[in-house]
């Protein structure tokens, strides 16, 4: 790691920073299904007759989506991808905006009506966001809580108005153009209010719009709720009470206990008055906040309740969580009915006409019957129970042998959506990441073109990952997680460039096969592919591979002079993508990076239009890719002795230890002793920038075995069918083992690898 200037250090004092990360996560085949679970649902009701419902989804996928609704079918008509961690809550707000927000930290703002572009990125939270609640008359109003204990609230339309930039104040508050944003707030342009209960919004002109902060929580906050005035706030987590807010000044109202766990869900009725609850110690609790007292409780659930939706005269409440399985519950009579029960615990519910919306951890959706403007019909269905008021009573009643008989079997409609990955396996190449999702399958991915080139069906993961096991050595240039449901492969510099292979291996036509391609560099052109090309559409061919390619500023003057960078020759500047590093644009997968300014985002590679530069990519992506520079190499050679085998009565004459590069084949190494037992070519005559050399040093001198040896005067080792065999601890090796391969599973020591020669007589 090199050394750079602490960005917010103002003594000149040096510091090690770690580089940017360029991530790109995989699409599944079928872009218009999540891959992951579904945190949040919200359902936009068509505004004229003959207009079509939407139902908005948030998925741990990072993305969410927009299904026109009919009687029979869901058709996703738009996907909104920003985010860059998981979509935890969405609501609408203002004049057709979509909020949501992310485990990345922020709130999103969308055009809920457009193709998916983001309007604004709003940076405030100092940690997850878990929640959002919404006003539905005064439409301007959004809450937000997350782990970091804070709450804040937000005037939508003050949010989303333009700040006037003045000198260099606002340099950074400019658009991240990869958002589709005009005014996206860095972290550093809103500010943290001190206050400790009345707090009012704050204008400035040098940093734009600032939230209420609603100061009070000392843990995680995992759910809001709002009344439709937007008069009263309340707020829920791990601290187990429910917190009474007045949104419009940030101050606290009350503090209600009762739940002996977590506050998972959260409901205002339209008045503010009364409030339920739902909790990870399994009861839902009604609150009069009026009396500021529970009024009823609820033991319906066996499980955590993570879910809550009331009938429009909240009268009735249908509650999900943990335990699998949909209730409905009368508030008045304390009267409880299964409604369903399902595969994936429930995390959210939204009610559609009479039917309801249930999202669980699974990627997929259910609509299911709900009777919400009559719910008493579900009731005439018989199969009730009366709940009780004691979080053990529901348990106990399970266990005397009521068995509950759901009033729905199937669900009306199902939105599917495609398994999870939820185990990997980096197989030796490097190359190959072998998967299992949720519903079995197991796959075998290509890194550098991002798409499944096997489909095995549902194996044993186990049998299948030793079936594809290779005795190969090679570096670890990436990293992958599973955490958006797909894979996500995550390059970081240095470590990213430490991989080649040569262009034989990866059968690249037209190539010399003694070339050595770097993998990084050549999956980033692949990546960027799209991008380069409306780049010089846009600002035409660059002039010259010296770092002059960039427009405004230099990146290589800026970064230079902290790092040594070595320019990639023999590679001769080319920007062309070869066939292993080609990526899909039916499936392309999408970069989430971050440069200099607005922080990450997340873009499909077929939707970037050129205009992206330092500001939106890291430095040392773009280094590469126009100028070709890459970091120095380090442990890119392998030290070695070539040795006669015991009482071997050839021998040849070599100059101490070999050095040569890592992927060099044992081929060359016995094309090496070939050489010198046939042709007799004498070691002083070979030049250093050829593929053998005498080294410099002391009195023990270094040769060195390049990776292009006898290109000239000897025929391949294959036509010269030698008659020689390299051993390592008395193993014959494979000629098309490398250096690395032979030290890291044959001679297993970190001391220099010995290999020794014979002659096999009789061929």
């Amino acid at each position: 790691m090199h050394r750079v200037g602490s960005a917010g250090n103002t003594n000149n004092s040096v510091r090690p920073r770690k580089e940017k990360r360029l991530t790109y996560v995989f699409s599944d085949a079928d872009d218009a299904k999540h891959c992951a679970g579904i945190n949040c649902l919200k359902v936009l009701k068509a505004t004229v007759s003959d207009g079509c419902d939407y139902l908005f989804t948030g998925s741990r996928d990072g993305t969410l989506k927009r299904w026109a609704l009919s009687e029979d079918s869901a058709t996703c008509s738009a996907t909104f991808e920003s985010h860059v961690d998981w979509v935890n809550d969405a609501v609408l707000a203002g004049d057709r905006t979509l909020v949501s927000c992310s485990s990345d930290t922020t709130l999103k703002t969308w055009n809920c009506l457009s193709d998916g572009t983001c309007t604004k990125t709003l940076r405030q939270h100092s940690d997850y966001v878990i929640c959002l609640a919404a006003a539905e008359k005064n439409s301007n109003v959004v809450a937000s809580g997350g782990l970091g204990g804070e709450v804040f609230i937000w005037d939508v339309e003050a949010a989303l108005t333009p700040v006037s930039k003045s000198g260099d104040a606002m340099e950074d508050d400019c658009s991240n153009g990869v958002n589709g944003s005009t005014n996206s707030l860095p972290v550093t342009s809103l500010r943290t209010i001190s206050s400790s209960n009345s707090i009012s919004a704050h204008m400035s002109q040098s940093h734009g719009y600032v939230p209420i902060g609603a100061k009070g929580h000392k843990e995680s906050v995992y759910a809001l709720a709002m009344n439709d005035s937007g008069t009263r706030l309340v707020s829920g987590g791990t601290e187990k009470v429910v917190r009474v807010w007045d949104p419009r000044t940030g101050s606290k109202a009350m503090k209600l206990r009762g739940h002996t766990d977590n506050i998972r869900a959260l409901l205002l009725d339209s008045t503010g008055r009364y409030c339920l609850s739902g909790s990870s110690d399994s009861m839902i609790r009604l609150w009069d906040l009026g009396m500021q007292r529970c009024v009823h409780s609820y033991a319906v659930h066996t499980d955590s309740v993570w879910a809550l939706a009331s009938t429009p005269t909240f009268s009735h409440v249908y509650s999900g969580g943990r335990d699998l399985s949909l209730y409905l519950t009368d508030l008045a009579t304390r009267e409880s009915i299964l409604l369903c029960t399902k595969e994936h615990p429930i995390l959210q519910l939204a009610l559609h006409d009479d039917s309801i919306w249930a999202a669980t951890t699974d990627s997929s959706v259910h609509r299911w019957p709900a009777e919400a403007h009559n719910p008493q019909k579900v009731f005439q269905r018989g199969g009730s129970f009366l709940a009780g008021n004691l979080s053990f009573s529901r348990a106990r009643v399970s266990l005397e042998g009521l068995t509950l008989v759901p009033v729905y079997k199937e669900p009306t409609l199902i939105i599917p959506g495609t398994p999870a990955i939820v185990q990997h396996e980096i197989l030796n190449n490097r190359r190959h990441v072998l998967t299992k999702d949720t519903a079995g399958s197991v796959k075998l991915w290509e890194i550098t073109r991002g798409i499944v080139i096997e489909d095995y069906g549902k194996v044993s993961f186990e049998e299948k990952k030793e079936q594809l096991f290779e005795m190969v050595s090679i570096p670890a240039w990436f990293t992958v997680d599973t955490r958006l449901g797909n894979l996500s492969v995550h390059l970081d510099t240095p470590q990213c460039f430490s991989a080649e292979m040569y262009s034989a291996d990866l059968n690249i036509v037209g190539k010399p096969e003694d070339d050595k391609v770097n993998l990084a560099r050549e999956t980033l052109k692949g990546l960027l592919a799209h991008w380069l090309a409306k780049r010089r559409q846009k600002h035409g061919p660059p002039t010259s591979a010296n770092g002059d390619v960039l427009s405004g500023k230099d990146i290589a003057h800026r970064n230079l002079g902290h790092s040594r960078v070595e320019v990639d020759g023999g590679a001769e500047n080319d920007s062309k993508v070869y066939p292993p590093f080609e990526f899909s644009t039916v499936s392309p997968p999408s970069v989430v990076t971050e440069g200099s300014q607005g922080g990450p985002w997340r873009k499909k590679i077929t939707d970037l239009d050129g205009s992206e530069d330092e500001k939106d990519f890291p430095w040392w992506c773009l280094d590469c890719v126009l100028n070709n520079r890459l970091p120095p190499k380090e442990n890119t050679k392998c030290s070695f002795y070539l040795l006669p085998c015991e009482g071997s009565p050839f021998q040849i004459l070599t100059q101490g230890k070999l050095s040569a590069p890592r992927i060099l084949r044992i081929h060359k190494v016995v094309n090496y002793v070939v050489e010198k037992l046939v042709l007799d070519k004498p070691l002083d005559n070979v030049n250093a920038d050829g593929t053998l050399a005498p080294g410099i040093g002391g009195p023990l001198q270094h040769s060195v075995v390049g990776d292009g040896s006898f290109r000239s005067g000897l025929k391949p080792w294959q036509k010269l069918k030698p008659s020689i065999e390299i051993l390592c601890n008395n193993k014959v090796l494979s000629p098309e083992m490398s250096l690395a391969t032979v030290r890291a599973y044959i001679w297993k020591k970190p001391e220099d690898l010995i290999l020794n020669y014979r002659v096999v007589q009789g061929r």
